[in-house]
């Protein structure tokens, strides 16, 4: 009997003790955490840009501020995509910010010279290793657009 709940009780502190192993990094461990809850309103004048396929937006928000960029205008959950400004090259440089490049599409961060895809925040080229950080953007199909991580 005493063998049967020394062997139950190392199972149970093996399971522990797995559960509890560090995890490997995400890919975006390398930017500082901050804590994002925002709400805009994509119809409303101030964000006119959003109001169709592939219009965009710089706002405030996260590490070094926020690209919001519209993917369809289905009116559905996913039509918007969040992404941090802050570079996942030189996480630690407040000047590296990405920027949208003039075709809309592609992102970069001026002083390491990578890039990403505004779409998704997939790297595109290097020296960067790792995606953009995306936020939950989350849109009601009506009016209000939630971003929060």
């Amino acid at each position: 009997m005493f063998r049967k709940i020394g062997i139950i009780s190392l199972v149970v502190i093996g399971i522990v003790f797995y559960g509890c192993k560090k995890k490997n990094k995400t890919i975006q461990d390398n930017i500082a955490y901050q804590t994002v809850n925002i709400t805009i309103y994509p119809n409303d004048p101030l964000y006119f840009k959003l109001q169709t396929v592939g219009g965009w937006i710089y706002i405030g928000g996260g590490v070094n501020g926020i690209i919001v960029y519209r993917k369809t205008t289905a009116n559905t959950p996913s039509d918007f995509v969040a992404i941090e400004r802050t570079s996942t090259s030189l996480p630690d440089n407040p000047d590296a910010k990405v920027k949208v490049q003039t075709d809309n599409f592609t992102l970069k961060d001026t002083i390491s010279g990578s890039k990403w895809q505004i779409i998704d925040g997939a790297i595109i080229s290097g020296p960067a290793t790792q995606n953009l950080r995306l936020y939950n953007a989350i849109f009601d199909g009506n009016n209000t657009l939630t971003i929060r991580n």
